[in-house]
């Protein structure tokens, strides 16, 4: 049985990527800046990696900035932009974003954000955008392509077609899609962040997407490193990894969205036969394969949590990220969940090898904790 149904927050590392980090970590630990011939063939298959990865996202290897996952490169990018933008220029954004996002937006452009009216299935509400975008001095729009959360996915690529007729960048986060539905469009956006370790490559390695190929960044200033954009020795094996697990993933990912749909259906059927009175966060909307967020029948979602644990199944009240901060609360206000719900809301996300009854298992547990629950 396998248990883990917390993969929005981190997920297991692929075979693939792990053989890929093993090979590279032996073969190509050289500096990649080094100007020994050792360090140039190591320069050369970092390189050729950008090159895969820019296939698979549909857009020039040299918009590629590696780093060290998307905390980082959400960073770099807000702070970047608030560096060149002007006094009065605004950010538009939602309410639904990850921490990543909305903290260091919070920081580099303080009271200049503006929120996007998001509709009780998730998305972000495409008129409030049309219209938001005929306020002058928007320096970008920024939305994530799933949340993280609920799996609301969003209509990112309408989005991205009315900014670009407002000639204004569009950002996207898109951790949470990567890996679990096509990319290859993602391109089409200004700038694009990701993190390794959403899809099967190693922890501590990401990428950022650059508006320009000559775009430059403020950030992590020190050697020239990635153009000059990113100071710091490179991390050949782990951005090799990183692009192996996405190479693998990515033949699978309709297939997989096929059947994990069906398991994710029958999941919240079984639970509905328990409890007819579960309600699913953002229901109505189009979603990830993978993500169900909803109310639990009574109790505590803490109490939840360590019941569950202690039956050998792994899931969450919300981003870990947030976890620490009374769980998905801003995320969950959203949504229009009360604040009874916000405190019974668990988030349950499997993975690309969860089975029918590996969800069928934790329906099954979740009906023993509630027992439990009744009879104490």
């Amino acid at each position: 049985m396998n248990g883990y149904f917390d993969y929005n927050a981190t997920t297991p590392l692929l075979p693939v990527a792990q053989e890929a980090w093993i090979e590279a970590s032996a073969k190509h630990w050289y500096n990649a800046s080094g100007l020994y011939r050792e360090g140039g063939f190591t320069n050369r298959k970092l390189n050729e990696a950008r090159e895969r990865l820019g296939e698979l996202l549909g857009c020039e290897a040299e918009r590629i900035v590696f780093t060290s996952g998307a905390t980082e490169s959400n960073n770099a990018l807000f702070y970047s932009l608030a560096q060149l933008a002007k006094p009065e220029s605004t950010v538009l954004s939602s309410a639904i974003e990850h921490p990543s996002v909305r903290e260091p937006l919070r920081s580099h452009f303080a009271n200049r954000i503006e929120h996007l009216v998001t509709l009780p299935s998730g998305q972000v509400d495409l008129d409030s955008l049309a219209e938001k975008l005929k306020t002058p001095h928007r320096a970008l729009v920024t939305m994530m392509a799933a949340n993280n959360e609920c799996g609301a996915l969003q209509p990112w690529r309408e989005m991205l077609a009315l900014c670009k007729s407002m000639d204004i960048p569009f950002h996207t986060d898109a951790s949470q899609w990567i890996g679990k539905l096509p990319a290859h469009e993602l391109g089409e956006c200004d700038y694009i962040t990701g993190s390794g370790h959403k899809f099967g490559g190693p922890k501590g390695v990401g990428f950022l997407v650059m508006k320009e190929e000559t775009e430059t960044l403020h950030f992590m200033r020190g050697g020239p490193q990635e153009g000059g954009r990113r100071a710091g020795t490179e991390n050949y094996p782990s951005v090799e990894a990183m692009v192996t697990a996405l190479e693998c993933l990515t033949p699978q990912l309709d297939n997989i969205a096929a059947n994990q749909t069906n398991y994710r259906q029958q999941f919240i059927a079984a639970l509905r036969k328990e409890w007819s009175e579960v309600r699913v966060i953002a229901e109505q909307g189009e979603c990830l394969w993978n993500t169900i967020m909803f109310v639990t029948p009574r109790q505590d979602n803490r109490k939840w949590l360590a019941r569950l644990s202690q039956r050998g199944f792994q899931v969450s009240n919300g981003s870990a990220c947030s976890a620490l901060k009374d769980g998905s609360s801003t995320v969950l206000a959203a949504l229009g969940a009360s604040v009874e719900e916000m405190r019974q809301v668990l988030r349950v996300s499997g993975g690309w090898n969860t089975e029918l009854s590996d969800w069928m298992a934790l329906a099954d547990a979740m009906k023993d904790v509630l027992n439990d629950f009744d009879a104490s």
